[in-house]
């Protein structure tokens, strides 16, 4: 059982599982788009170049058989041109070779060459340009569409994987919650048969086979302490009676404590199984805080400083009305039985001085001893566990019983330790 606390934990800033889902597939998306991207630019545009040597080299083949028969050249073909790159001035007899030009002059963009020399060494070199400039704007006119035609699939894909997430991570999320509320004490939250028979839908059965395994436990568990608590109530009543009729001296008072002690123990554990089966139902009525707290403390008989101090919003009040403090709409049977335990363990495992502050519908228990122990600060109270030696003796149901009542009230009882020392123990009734 855990203290409820006034603020939830500060957590750091999270990404919800739908948009990590979604954006991994949006990634997912873009690296396959720029893998068909770049490998149909990287094809295209070797197609071109394949294209355009052959076209040359067909076109000097055809310019040369032409030069050769009719002393003539054909349209595009020429004689030693100056921008022939120097790789194809200088060809073998009878060779016809390609080569490429990635030079831009003036409207012709980037080209290919093919050259054979018309005859012996020093005869001159007949020479083609087919120019790929079109070809090429036609390539980034493509690298343009599947730009545009990626981004459109993407627009449209990345809503699909927003809400193919959002209805993953909504059977998670549900999952998560019964879970939960599982931990906080609900052992009747299920998470109920789910769509689609994947590891989601494992894991919410899983989840509901622990709760139900855990409620058989812990039923068993409260069905067995309320049956001891029941059957020794008849004993432990005539040990009592029992131990009145012996006579008067230190042996009688001695045996008459210890009775007293074991009754306490089995009332203690007869309230925790009602509270445990939710049996316990308050009886609210509006009373004065401060003199319920008052009477609560008197009755432990016990050492103890009392301060009721009026709310900062409460406007004038008598001196009578400031010792009563405010009036709360609580049970006050559960009110006192919540302060009497805090003011025992207070005494039994703290120090002197003890001081009890109502300010408002705040009630403050403090000790000046060891402070509470660090498992019980992290997980609450536990039944049958103390702490450390340092705390002193017990049985431990005291506080688990303030805690069980605190939450029937609807209110907040939180326990931590005083920076000078001690420990603080402090109840805030629902407005």
């Amino acid at each position: 059982m855990r203290p409820v606390r006034p603020f939830p934990r500060l957590r750091p800033a999270r990404v919800s599982l739908r948009w990590k889902i979604a954006a991994l597939a949006a990634a997912t998306a873009l690296l396959v788009v720029a893998a068909v991207g770049v490998l149909v630019h990287l094809w295209t545009a070797r197609e071109i170049r394949s294209r355009a040597e052959a076209r040359a080299f067909n076109t000097v083949y055809s310019a040369m058989a032409t030069y050769r028969s009719t002393g003539t050249l054909i349209d595009g073909a020429e004689l030693d041109p100056a921008e022939l790159p120097a790789a194809l001035r200088r060809p073998a007899d009878g060779v016809r070779h390609v080569a490429h030009d990635g030079h831009v002059d003036g409207n012709v963009g980037p080209s290919v060459w093919a050259a054979q020399r018309t005859g012996g060494p020093d005869s001159p070199v007949l020479a083609v340009r087919v120019n790929m400039s079109s070809e090429l704007h036609e390539l980034r006119r493509l690298d343009v569409s599947m730009a545009l035609a990626s981004l459109v699939a993407l627009a449209a894909a990345a809503p699909l994987a927003v809400y193919g997430a959002g209805l993953l991570a909504r059977r998670l999320r549900r999952v998560s919650e019964t879970a939960g509320r599982i931990s906080a004490g609900d052992l009747d939250a299920r998470t109920g048969p789910t769509e689609g028979g994947d590891e989601v839908a494992d894991i919410a059965a899983t989840v509901d086979l622990m709760a139900d395994s855990l409620s058989r436990r812990l039923r068993t568990e409260r069905q067995f302490t309320a049956d001891v608590a029941h059957e020794l109530r008849t004993p432990v009543g005539g040990l009592l009676a029992a131990a009145d009729l012996l006579p008067r001296g230190e042996t009688e008072d001695l045996l008459r404590a210890r009775v007293r002690d074991l009754r306490g123990l089995v009332e203690d554990l007869l309230e925790i199984s009602r509270l445990d089966a939710g049996a316990e139902r308050p009886v609210r009525d509006r009373v004065p805080l401060g003199a319920v707290v008052s009477e609560a403390v008197a009755r432990t008989g016990l050492d103890t400083e009392v301060t009721v101090t009026a709310a900062a919003d409460a406007g004038p009040r008598g001196p009578e009305a400031a010792r009563a403090g405010e009036t709360v709409e609580t049970d006050p049977r559960r009110l006192e039985r919540i302060v009497g335990n805090l003011v025992v363990n207070a005494h039994r495992h703290g120090d002197a001085p003890v001081r009890v502050t109502v300010e408002g519908r705040t009630v403050v228990v403090r000790d000046h001893g060891p402070g509470f122990p660090r498992d019980l600060l992290l997980d609450g109270p536990r039944r049958f566990h103390t702490g450390g030696t340092g705390r002193g003796s017990g049985h431990g149901l005291g506080l688990t019983i303030a805690l069980g009542q605190a939450r029937l009230l609807g209110a907040e009882l939180r326990f931590e330790n005083a920076q000078d020392g001690g420990a603080v123990a402090t109840l805030r009734l629902p407005a």
